[in-house]
């Protein structure tokens, strides 16, 4: 029997998550696409219902023709054993009524800001979006509803030509090279690979940075 109270490490989710969701900076993730609205809300109804069953319930994305889905066990921290039971339980239901997975085009985004002091600048991001401090992570402001990306601060001091701002965009593993070379053809400039697979910084033609992110270590 497993422990619902165990976390996960990264590669134990990857073994053994269903093959159509990924987890995506930190959350267990998923897209259904489905013919048309009513399609997409009798999903969410037959999700809803297996949440219930289970006492545990996933955030849900209802769209046009599309549900996205986001599971982790807040109370442990992390992505659990129950985690992986109900995204089962949803990958059943999806395929009892034709949904299609596309679990590929789940991506995950934060805002890093680099300073020399985060105390003095905190303030000011917090009084402009509304994020609220982190308990026990000064440097990260969650989103307060989890529709805007988590800003972060990372120290660091002013570097000529280097924007002080820029994005992480975390997609699952399976994507990450593809995702790079899209960029790369996009006009892009590889940065360094240094950090990869767990992040690639890439610049445009004006020198703004963005990493393209995954779970994997170093």
């Amino acid at each position: 029997m497993s422990d619902d109270s165990e976390v996960l490490t990264s590669t134990q989710v990857a073994e053994r998550a269903p093959r159509d969701w990924r987890e995506v900076d930190g959350m267990l993730r998923t897209r259904l696409k489905v013919k048309d609205y009513a399609a997409a809300l009798d999903l969410v109804n037959r999700i809803a219902k297996a949440a219930d069953e289970a006492d545990h319930h996933p955030d849900i994305d209802l769209r046009y023709n599309w549900v996205g889905l986001r599971l982790v066990s807040h109370d442990v921290g992390g992505l659990s054993p129950r985690d992986l039971e109900l995204a089962g339980a949803i990958s059943r239901i999806a395929a009892d009524v034709g949904a299609e997975a596309v679990p590929e085009v789940t991506t995950s985004m934060t805002i890093g800001i680099d300073t020399a002091d985060a105390a003095r600048i905190r303030p000011f991001w917090t009084a402009l979006t509304g994020h609220g401090e982190a308990k026990g992570d000064a440097d990260s402001l969650p989103s307060p509803d989890g529709q805007m990306p988590e800003i972060w601060f990372q120290e660091s001091e002013a570097r000529e030509g280097r924007n002080r701002i820029h994005l992480d965009v975390y997609v699952p593993h399976d994507q990450a090279q593809a995702r790079v070379d899209t960029v790369v053809a996009a006009g892009g400039r590889l940065v360094t690979d240094e950090f990869a697979p767990s992040w690639w910084v890439l610049a445009d033609a004006d020198g703004n940075e963005a990493c393209v992110c995954t779970w994997q270590p170093r």
